[in-house]
């Protein structure tokens, strides 16, 4: 606890309004704290005299946290009198305000998979490369070695002595050469009849081919060691991710801690007031992209990770020094089995069903993709529109019990093995449905953060429209803003919501282009907007009925 003790910043935080309701005993009563550059202080002075007028009314409730806040400071004012301390330039008691760098930390991932300098550290079974092999220079027909380890994702130096052991073998053979780049230019086919024959047995036991897995321990090790959990959130570097939203004081405060925990959030609130948009920014104060696998060995069977849809890609920022790039040589320091992605936010709404929760099996392919939540690891995975899935939400909730306690999901293949992956994301939920009635008391305790994200104030409202019209290219006018309030709010108390002026204005945009005018803020445009986008409180019958259950 840091206490301010100079009278001065007693007067200032008196004339400092929208105080946040963490400033108060209670939302707006008994003011005794402030914020100076993101920090929280106790103003001495203001909680001796907020005790003393709580006495006065008998508020127990208010008694008892102001006198534990009293109790602090008279501990800490003890300590300065008995070190020495206390001298009349002294205006703080407690912990010193925080630095520079405690107030931003740094968010960069040191992580870069190990490059491997031979085939060992592949951490697979040499027949197992031998058949990846062989169905990539099935699928490519006659191809260099060079060619054939960019394929695999594998530096040409790792992959030539296996190449060598396949030719010693006789399952390829070298037909020609291509540049005068040595080894690397040898064109390889498969030589029959020993190589035909292994490339059968390599294709009945899949037919993926591209970039070599990685064995499923280093898939461990890699999401480990780019764990949400080291991520660190403070009120100064909040503010940075969230520039572009108009988020209360009292909403920072209930979202950081949530992200600083690496725990399960709940958020709830009405429609449109930006659940979605809040989640997407998270990932912000995530920091710096982490390392995906293409794909993942575990067991011998083949699991499919990355997913360009899911996942986005961040280019090196290791350049080749010369500018040169050869096949002897692929960009980047670290092994190149992995992708350099994006922190993950992934977000599902209605369309989620309990199959992509779990390993899909491609029976054709032979392979697995992994699930959702497994390419969410190291990042956010949301469920939006919680409660209106195809499944029942109580299912749903259930199937997370293990993965919320334990930080571990278990994953089935098609012959009944389990497989045990780490489940290091931020779980998100996110509804506009009462949480009560999507979950019990048992599931909720779960759950460590349930946040309600408010209607905004006709302030921060306001505050949107200059947002929505600077992103938009629009002249904003307040005079107009005005005009919209009166009329198509205050009379029907209304209530505001995040997303109205985007939708709203993008309304006007569209019929501006229909009437071949430029986009302003004249009643007719704005009146036009909100009757196409507003619905009439008026009830009427057009002889249909549906049910909503």
């Amino acid at each position: 606890m840091r206490f301010i003790i100079a009278n001065e910043f007693y007067q200032q935080m008196l004339q400092t309004p929208g105080h946040t309701p963490d400033c108060y005993v209670r939302p707006g009563e008994y003011l005794h704290h402030m914020y100076i550059d993101g920090v929280k202080y106790a103003i001495a002075p203001a909680v001796a005299d907020c005790l003393a007028e709580a006495e006065s009314k008998g508020d127990a409730e208010a008694v008892a946290h102001l006198r534990l806040h009293q109790l602090h400071y008279q501990s800490l004012l003890a300590d300065a009198e008995r070190t020495g301390t206390l001298t009349d330039e002294v205006t703080l008691l407690g912990d010193a305000p925080p630095a520079d760098d405690e107030g931003m930390p740094p968010v960069g991932n040191a992580y870069a998979p190990r490059l491997p300098t031979r085939w060992e550290d592949l951490g697979l079974e040499l027949p197992f490369i031998f058949d990846l092999a062989l169905r990539t220079i099935y699928t490519r027909g006659q191809t260099t070695g060079g060619e054939l380890a960019n394929l695999m994702a594998v530096p040409f130096a790792v992959m030539n002595p296996v190449f060598q052991a396949m030719r010693k073998q006789t399952l390829i053979d070298i037909v020609s050469q291509r540049g005068n780049s040595g080894d690397a230019g040898f064109v390889y086919e498969i030589k029959p009849p020993k190589g035909t024959a292994a490339l059968q047995d390599a294709l009945d036991k899949t037919t993926y081919v591209g970039p070599a897995p990685v064995p499923f321990a280093d898939y461990v090790e890699s999401v480990l060691a780019q764990t949400v959990k080291k991520l660190c959130v403070t009120r100064r570097s909040i503010r940075r991710a969230f520039e572009d939203l108009v988020v209360t004081e009292d909403v920072f405060n209930e979202i950081g801690p949530a992200i600083n925990s690496a725990q399960s959030i709940f958020f709830f609130g009405y429609p449109g007031n930006g659940k979605t948009s809040v989640a997407e920014r998270i990932t912000r104060l995530m920091g710096d992209a982490i390392h995906v696998p293409h794909a993942v060995e575990a067991n011998g069977q083949i699991i499919k990770v990355f997913d360009p849809i899911q996942h986005t890609p961040v280019a090196d920022d290791e350049a080749a020094g010369d500018g040169t790039e050869t096949v002897l040589r692929r960009g980047g320091n670290y092994d190149q089995r992995f992708v350099r992605v994006k922190r993950p936010t992934i977000v599902v709404g209605g369309e989620l069903t309990m199959p992509m929760l779990d390993l899909k099996f491609n029976p054709v392919g032979k392979f697995y993709e992994a699930p959702l939540q497994m390419k969410a690891n190291g990042g956010i995975f949301m469920i939006d529109d919680f409660g209106r899935q195809q499944v029942r939400a109580m299912d749903l909730l259930n199937r997370w019990i293990v993965p919320l306690e334990k930080k571990y999901d278990y994953l089935n293949t098609v012959n009944g093995t389990k497989i045990e992956v780490p489940f290091d994301q931020v779980l998100i939920f996110s509804t506009n449905l009462d949480p009560h009635q999507l979950a019990d008391e048992a599931f909720l305790r779960r759950i460590k953060f349930k946040i309600e994200i408010r209607d905004p104030s006709e302030e921060q409202y306001r505050r949107i429209w200059e947002l929505v019209c600077r992103a938009r290219r629009v002249e904003h006018d307040e005079r107009g803003v005005d005009y919209l309030v009166q009329k198509w709010y205050r009379p029907t108390n209304r209530p505001f919501r995040m997303c109205q002026p985007r939708d709203i204005l993008d309304q006007m945009m569209s019929i501006a282009k229909y009437n071949m005018e430029r986009v302003n803020f004249s009643p007719d445009l704005i009146d036009a907007a909100c009757a196409t986008y507003f619905i009439s409180a008026e009830q009427k019958n057009f002889g249909a009925k549906v049910r909503m259950e």
